[in-house]
């Protein structure tokens, strides 16, 4: 079952667009409907312009 709750979320994952002057993300953020809070994390999106979210599946993509 966790195998179809995993692709459920990654279907249904939201996408956030990120500016340097954001660093660094985290999730969930102020954007962030209550129903889907979770223990916040901040995400490691220097490098690659890109992270996910380990709880809700969110990709944050760097933008500049």
């Amino acid at each position: 079952m966790a195998e179809a709750e995993a692709a459920v979320a990654k279907q249904t994952a939201k996408r956030v667009e990120v500016s340097r002057k954001e660093l660094p993300p985290c999730c969930p953020n102020k954007s962030t409907d209550g129903a889907n809070m979770h223990p916040r994390v901040f995400l490691p999106i220097e490098k690659s312009g890109e992270a996910v979210c380990p709880y809700c599946g969110a990709h944050y993509k760097l933008t500049d």
